[in-house]
């Protein structure tokens, strides 16, 4: 292992990037999706579950970019170093929970009511084929995520602001502020009648959610955050047709009193820039949706069928402005649905590939792989898999959502529990997280663990 000294901070603004990515991997899934339909049910008396998952993610990813910014190489390289058996059930998890094509229907569903298409499933199968070519062909995907979802962020956001103000009214916001503290429509915090599995769903999706979260230890590197400035690039490797040396392991650095500041620097900064861009634009996001998912689509007979909610919020839309503003907000969603769906491919992809790398380097002294081809093969694997289950009529959109979200709550349990270990384990003693931050991350964890027991009990 090489010692390499601790790089100095780069400007706030040029950091700016990974977690506009990992907010966007959330967006088609609890802010599009679960919490508003929640809303449009059971009004706005569980903004605070909302809330409270994506305040538990916040901590998550940052112990998660903790890793990647001290060790200069992803926390699944570092957790095979402690458990090497470990890839299999991330690779095996991964899959489980994100293949299933629910956020690519979702986004189907959409667009063939905007055609009058009944039947979505080929669009699906389409939109899912397309971004496996674009994926393909695209040598530098990580600087086009950044781009595209930064793009859609912050065109998306302010359409949503402007629409929230034009058609919600005083009561409105005064029950979006009574539901942060669990105050509903005739009940407290959770409403009668609401499903364990939706709710654990959406709380799981308060962000990214699953293996996901894990996959900023990516971008950390992608961005050069840290000690990830030595790191191999490891994104162009997916992109290369050639077996070649693959080094995942980062450089270490000296503790020293120089480069422990700069730590504590980059720990700042990334802290405010994951605090302004997940955590705040993140739940501005949710609020957004959920009260104009309340304001017109609340208590209409058939919003628990399906996506149904989206088309009631539409229609009233149109009515109330005009029908071209309600055809604009339909294919802004469809739009986010479907870069959601980009992304989570391809980081789904890297996650499993690297763990499969991690396995076969394991068992050889050869360090040589053609890490492109693992890539592709998780890649056109899960397409495959989500056509197979939409030839085959599982394609109900929020039914695939639900079922993915639990299983990846139970993913978050357990990679919460693995990375506290790993990075009391593996960090140097200064960089560690302090007593304040590990009580925090125990109480999420037995938070995740009282959730996906109470769910799968019900079940049982």
């Amino acid at each position: 292992m090489t010692t390499k000294p601790f790089p100095q901070p780069i400007p706030f603004l040029k950091m700016l990037g990974p977690s506009f990515v990992i907010l966007a991997l959330g967006l088609g899934s609890g802010e599009i999706i679960l919490w508003p339909y929640l809303t449009a049910n059971y009004g706005l008396g569980i903004v605070w579950g909302a809330l409270l998952g994506l305040t538990c993610q916040y901590f998550i990813n940052m112990e998660i970019e903790r890793y990647a910014l001290v060790k200069g190489e992803s926390v699944f390289t570092g957790l095979a170093k402690l458990w090497p058996k470990l890839p299999y059930w991330f690779i095996i998890s991964t899959f489980l929970g994100w293949a299933l094509p629910g956020i690519a229907a979702a986004s189907a569903q959409i667009f063939g009511h905007l055609i009058g298409l009944k039947d979505f499933r080929w669009l699906a199968m389409i939109i899912l084929l397309a971004i496996g070519l674009i994926l393909t062909l695209n040598q530098s995907v990580y600087h086009t995520l950044e781009k595209i979802t930064k793009t859609i962020i912050l065109i998306g956001l302010p359409c949503l602001i402007i629409l929230a103000i034009i058609l919600s009214t005083s009561t409105d916001w005064l029950a979006l502020l009574q539901g942060l503290i669990g105050r509903g429509y005739n009940y407290h915090w959770l409403p009668s009648g609401v499903g364990l599995a939706s709710f654990l769903a959406a709380f799981a999706y308060s962000g990214a959610g699953g293996n996901l979260n894990l996959s900023q230890s990516f971008y950390i590197k992608d961005k050069g955050y840290g000690m990830g400035l030595y790191a191999q690039k490891i994104s162009g490797l997916f992109r290369s047709n050639q077996e070649q040396e693959v080094n995942l392991e980062g450089p270490d650095f000296t503790p020293n009193p120089t480069n422990l500041q700069r730590f504590r620097q980059w720990w700042k900064k990334i802290s405010l820039e994951h605090l302004l861009v997940f955590w705040f634009l993140g739940f501005l996001a949710m609020a957004l949706l959920m009260i104009l998912s309340y304001s017109t689509a609340f208590g209409l007979n058939n919003n628990q069928e399906g996506i149904n909610f989206i088309f009631n919020e539409a229609k009233l839309i149109g009515q109330t402005l005009a029908p071209w503003v309600g055809s604009i907000f339909l294919i802004l969603l469809g739009i986010m649905l479907a870069q959601t769906q980009l992304g989570v491919l391809d980081s789904t992809s890297r996650i499993m590939a690297e763990n499969a790398a991690l396995l076969k380097l394991q068992n050889k002294k050869e360090k040589k792989l053609n890490l492109s081809k693992i890539y592709y093969a998780f890649l056109w694997g899960q397409i495959m898999f989500g056509i197979i289950l939409l030839l085959l009529n599982f394609y109900e959109p929020k039914q695939l959502i639900t079922i993915g979200a639990i299983i990846n709550a139970i993913a978050m349990f357990v990679h919460i529990g693995f990375v506290n270990i790993g990075n009391w384990k593996l960090l140097p003693p200064s960089t560690r997280p302090g007593w304040p931050r590990r009580i925090v991350m125990l109480i999420i964890f037995l938070l995740f663990a009282g959730f996906g027991g109470i769910t799968l009990f019900s079940y049982l």
